[in-house]
């Protein structure tokens, strides 16, 4: 009997594999899958064919868009870096905090990794805003 594989369900945040790519297209600006995987850090490379994928998958999420320049498709990034990191903040707050920006930010706070000067500019940004 042949074994059959579930295809993964798409996550509708961004994956880490998916998150690099986008921080370099956020970074480089358009660019082809060759000049991603040439720009990837040499410590954590990735195949042709892994970046082909991924950048396949942030197309079908809508994170990224591609044109034609002669044979060569050259990506260039949807969604903004601040409008990917809200979204991937609000799905956080759905997930672990019961859509609660207070159980969030007193979770921060609470953090004994958070040193001074970050839990005072957190203190300040909450202290000035009405």
């Amino acid at each position: 009997m042949p074994e059959f594989q579930v295809p993964r369900k798409t996550s509708p945040t961004l994956t880490e594999a998916e998150l690099r790519l986008m921080q370099l297209l956020w970074k480089r600006g358009p660019s082809t899958v060759q000049q991603l995987v040439a720009a990837l850090e040499p410590a954590t490379p990735l195949a042709y064919n892994s970046v082909l994928t991924t950048i396949r998958i942030l197309e079908r999420k809508r994170y990224v868009e591609h044109a034609k320049d002669g044979r060569a498709h050259v990506y260039a990034p949807v969604v903004g870096r601040s409008e990917a990191s809200r979204f991937e903040v609000r799905h956080l707050l759905s997930r672990f905090f019961n859509d609660s920006h207070e159980e969030l930010v007193l979770n921060l706070i609470e953090d004994k990794t958070l040193d001074e000067e970050e839990l005072k500019r957190l203190r300040a940004a909450l202290g000035g805003r009405k």
